[in-house]
């Protein structure tokens, strides 16, 4: 089924390598951490949620938003194939019904949070901002050639954006959601340039992340996506 329909436009990706042992309390039960080249990817995601329907129909005033979120990549075994997707540590939004519906229908970390986006074209650039106000403004902004190029088959932008799954954990359960949309595109970086304290923002765990250079920067043009209902539990056996 059908839960939500929109386009997910721009999406702005910064991208850390951080230690697989920090992201272990987050790891919902059932699922184990994916890696690419070896290393253990936490991203950060900036891009425009627009023309959003939530059962096939829009919502007045909550069709076209910002979204900013922190997520890590994960796998789960199912068969003999594998599911990758990827579980969000915060994700936030600008209005407060889109928290409440997101926190409720999928039991993820929605905060609401004052939002502005910024978006400059020109022959030559393109330039995209994410900002999000705490007690004071962060924000995501990168600068980009203004043609985009088509993905290269197991590059490490096809890692980051083809993981069609969201895991959540909530206690000893873990529930799964599907994200349908085609391969995207992408535009060459040119600078970026970022204004948060990710230990005010997302909490001391990962305060590491201030005292890091990105190991990638990436902009991706994003598409229409659908997300659906089908969801499931997995319990972890009490232990004795």
């Amino acid at each position: 089924m059908k839960f939500l329909k929109a386009e997910w436009r721009k999406l702005a990706i910064i991208n850390y390598e951080i230690n697989p042992e920090i992201l272990m309390k987050y790891l919902p039960t059932g699922t184990e951490l994916d890696f690419y080249r070896e290393k253990c990817y936490v991203s950060l995601v900036g891009f425009m949620f627009l023309n959003t329907k939530l059962l096939g129909l829009p919502i007045p005033f909550h069709r076209n938003f910002e979204e900013v979120n922190l997520r890590f990549y994960v796998k789960k075994k199912e068969g003999n194939d594998w599911k990758r997707g990827v579980v969000f540590i915060k994700e936030i939004v600008p209005k407060y019904a889109l928290s409440i519906v997101a926190n409720s229908i999928y039991q993820e970390n929605y905060k609401t949070r004052k939002m502005k986006n910024e978006m400059y074209y020109s022959e030559d650039n393109l330039i995209i901002k994410y900002s999000w106000k705490e007690d004071y403004w962060n924000s995501i902004q990168i600068n980009a050639e203004s043609k985009s190029r088509k993905m290269e088959n197991e590059s490490e932008f096809e890692f980051i954006t083809e993981h069609y799954w969201g895991f959540t954990k909530r206690g000893n359960k873990t529930s799964e959601y599907e994200v349908c949309h085609p391969k995207w595109d992408w535009y060459p970086v040119k600078d970026h340039h970022l204004e948060i304290d990710f230990k005010k923002v997302y909490g001391k765990d990962f305060e590491c992340l201030n005292h890091q250079k990105p190991l990638s920067v990436m902009l991706a043009e994003g598409s229409e996506i659908e997300v659906r209902m089908k969801k499931y539990l997995i319990e972890q056996p009490s232990k004795k």
